[in-house]
């Protein structure tokens, strides 16, 4: 079939399935693109030319930001469970490195994009064209060169040839659950446009099956024995258990064993929030239940977690000097972390033959009892967060139980960076396995609305609540002009706390006075230490096509999230909060290094602080 690369990318994506349990799902679903000179006369034309004959087989929506429209497919990546996943085409130049931020997110958390930047010219007849690096070491070196470590796959096109192999390696990594990440495959803009007869069986239909990958007996062997030796076990759900759709698999071992589940930000969701067996987040954004039995377990069972520093609170949280760790999932590499016994698995796979091989092992009844009292008595503390009171301004935590008790339990919750992620990790009452979407493996700035966005094309079905600070707003908002030009519904949270409330805490805590973390006019002793700016991203965010509500109270907020719910298209609900009003503690601790020596006071006191802090620091071997 004589082609142009350009048309035989574009035809070929859309014949690509993803299979598990019998279900198929169609492994590309749609495109984002921004044109320029790199892709306008390649991809841009495929895309025009399907568009025509086609409509609907392979749907195109316009980005506004390179790295937003791959923070959309990264969110539709993680609704589909990384079954399905978008396309994102650039240009050359500043069109694909701004793609880098979204790819280090998508790699980090181990959810499929596919990126299809614009190159320079394979011929090199027209060097040095527009937007290209020229690099002295080498004409075959271009800024997309800028996606190769953040990519866990990359190829560049310099021949229409090298296409079929590329598309099939990129398409392996996509639908591999314990490679996959973000894919590159960088396009010359000559190349893009070039006719060649292409194999007819390239696009047919292919479907690529996801497998469940049954445990080794031995591992499973060996992980029984140490599971069955725990007095006080504990079981750290991950996002594996979510992606590879377990949390049925987890409650029922749960149930059989006694055995208590706390959670990763990824893994969230995995029990409901008021099962008796279920202690919340875990680690330095965790609840005090959870971290309370961490700090006693003799045996930890990681399901589908990679372990952040979050998630051990910088390797303080597992205090028992002889604690051993069980570690199942996908990728070996994980597995193996903590000197944990390794069972390379799928994480229902693995559940369901734990659930066989431990029959008749439960814990003690005094242990789950505790559990179920830990458990209650920290959403206690979750009720009065909610409704604290706080004047004159609403706290933070007052704002996330609005949003909480305005969500219905199907709902889903968008966040990824600053306070709010830390709040919604050891707060948020999730009822639904996808109905928690905190990015928190990157923790990037501007993710919030985009992402937002590409859960909601992933899950029309469901109302959902973005909630993203002033900074991060300000960071990248433009994807609400997609939203709204889609008619794509969005709830959008906006908290103005005029500053980082984040960090401000965090630079509070080791001694350096919320330094550069607060919006303020420059005053008259050079220090940005003086009144508010006059900022009002609620008009913002009106001039960019969305439906405003401002509330100023609690009440106030509550009334306009009603009304949102009843609202078409984008709606951003625009409230202050206090960046002084805490949350309640973790009885956690997180490694961030304090200057050894100041002439500060209060850098001396943070200093003495976290001499204590690291005495409770350890490697699990």
């Amino acid at each position: 079939m004589r082609l142009t690369v350009g048309q035989a990318v574009v035809r070929f994506l859309a014949a690509q399935y993803t299979e598990r349990d019998g279900a198929e799902h169609r492994l590309i679903e749609g495109w984002f693109g921004i044109f320029g000179h790199g892709n306008v006369a390649g991809l841009g034309q495929a895309l025009l030319e399907a568009e025509l004959t086609d409509p609907g087989a392979v749907p195109y929506r316009q980005g506004r930001n390179e790295q937003g429209m791959v923070h959309a497919a990264a969110g539709f990546a993680r609704m589909r469970n990384r079954m399905s996943t978008l396309a994102c085409t650039t240009s050359i130049g500043p069109g694909a490195t701004n793609m880098v931020t979204g790819a280090a997110l998508a790699t980090v958390n181990r959810l499929p994009v596919l990126l299809l930047p614009g190159d320079v010219f394979a011929t090199r007849v027209a060097n040095p064209v527009l937007q290209e690096l020229e690099d002295p070491r080498g004409f075959d070196v271009s800024v997309n060169d800028t996606l190769r470590p953040v990519s866990r796959f990359y190829d560049r096109i310099w021949r229409a040839q090298q296409l079929p192999s590329a598309l099939l390696g990129a398409m392996r990594v996509l639908t591999d659950p314990a490679e996959t990440g973000a894919v590159t495959l960088a396009l010359p803009q000559d190349v893009q446009a070039e006719a060649y007869d292409f194999p007819d069986p390239l696009f047919r239909k292919r479907v690529w099956h996801v497998p469940r990958t049954l445990p080794e007996p031995g591992a499973l062997a060996r992980a029984v024995a140490i599971i069955r030796s725990a007095e006080r076990p504990l079981i750290i759900a991950g996002g594996g258990v979510i992606y590879s759709e377990a949390t049925e698999a987890l409650r029922s071992l749960a149930e059989a064993t006694g055995i208590p589940v706390a959670e990763t930000q990824a893994g969230k969701g995995s029990m409901r929030y008021d099962h008796p067996l279920a202690l919340g987040a875990v680690g330095a954004t965790g609840t005090v239940a959870a971290n309370g039995f961490a700090r006693d377990a003799d045996v930890v069972i990681g399901i589908g977690t990679r372990w952040s520093d979050f998630t051990t609170a910088s390797r303080s949280a597992f205090a028992d000097p002889s604690v051993r760790f069980v570690n199942v999932n996908i990728a070996s590499f994980d597995a193996a972390k903590h000197a944990g016994e390794a069972v390379v698995a799928d994480a229902r796979a693995a559940l369901e033959a734990l659930l066989d091989a431990l029959a008749g092992y439960r814990t003690d009844a005094g242990y789950q009892a505790r559990a179920r009292e830990q458990a209650q008595a920290w959403d206690a503390t979750v009720e009065r967060a909610y409704h604290r009171g706080n004047q004159p301004l609403p706290a933070q935590t007052e704002v996330i139980g609005a949003v909480n008790d305005a969500a219905g339990p199907r709902d889903v919750v968008v966040c990824a960076a600053g306070s709010m992620p830390g709040d919604l990790h050891k707060l948020w009452r999730t009822r639904d396995p996808k109905g928690y979407h905190v990015e928190y493996g990157f923790s990037c700035m501007g993710y919030e609305i985009a992402g937002g966005l590409g859960v909601k094309l992933a899950a029309p079905d469901r109302e959902v609540f973005v909630m993203v600070g002033d900074g991060s707003y300000l960071m990248m908002a433009q994807e609400l002009v997609t939203a709204v030009q889609e008619k794509v519904k969005l709830i959008v949270v906006l908290v103005q706390n005029h500053g980082y409330a984040s960090i401000g805490r965090l630079s509070a805590s080791v001694g350096a006075q919320r330094f550069g973390t607060a919006y303020r006019y420059r005053d008259q002793d050079g220090r940005l230490g003086g009144s508010t700016l006059p900022v009002d991203l609620a008009t913002n965010a009106a001039s960019l096509g969305a439906t405003v509500l401002r509330a100023a109270t609690v009440d106030e907020l509550r009334q306009a999230l009603a009304e949102a719910r009843e609202t078409d298209g984008v709606t951003v609900v625009h409230v202050d909060t206090d960046p002084m009003a805490d949350s309640p503690g973790s009885e956690s601790w997180w490694d961030v290094p304090v200057a050894e020596i100041s002439q500060l006071e209060t850098v001396r006191t943070a200093h003495e602080q976290y001499l204590d802090g690291k005495r409770g620091q350890r490697d699990y071997l």
